[in-house]
């Protein structure tokens, strides 16, 4: 079962269960990932990435802004799209494949850093977010 097909079982089941917010929630991020098969990306678990992030940005923004109601949505559409992300890499697993991926291009300066992040990307795919992945390969190059 495809990740847009488990979401859409469970905003039916929202609906049946009375929860319009989760339904709702769900709904979006159904809507999401259509389009994305639309514009023929397909990748649903980058399109869910992304608009994580979006949501968390703006529960950030919306809490700075004193409006506490609208962050709070964010972060609760936040959680629910994580729910349907693969398991987060711990710091541990990402400093280990980082590692890896520097000794098996032979990276040993900063500016090599491409090269091991194109190592990673596949290896991470939806386990880690790119940020973090990069802070680690900054720290193991030392810079």
């Amino acid at each position: 079962m495809s990740v847009a097909e488990k979401i859409r079982e469970d905003a039916q089941a929202a609906l049946k269960d009375g929860d319009r917010k989760r339904a709702s929630a769900l709904r979006m991020i159904q809507d999401v990932l259509q389009q994305e098969a639309k514009l023929g990306k397909g990748d649903e678990v980058g399109a869910l990435q992304r608009e994580r992030k979006k949501r968390m940005e703006a529960a950030e923004a919306f809490a700075d802004a004193g409006r506490y109601e609208q962050a709070e949505d964010e972060r609760f559409e936040a959680e629910l799209i994580t729910a349907y992300l693969p398991a987060q890499l711990s710091d541990e697993d990402l400093s280990e494949l980082v590692a890896e991926a520097i000794t098996e291009s032979g990276a040993t300066e900063q500016k090599q850093m491409g090269q091991v992040m194109g190592l990673l990307k596949d290896r991470v795919a939806g386990r880690a977010d790119g940020k973090r992945v990069s802070t680690e390969v900054r720290k193991q190059l030392g810079a």
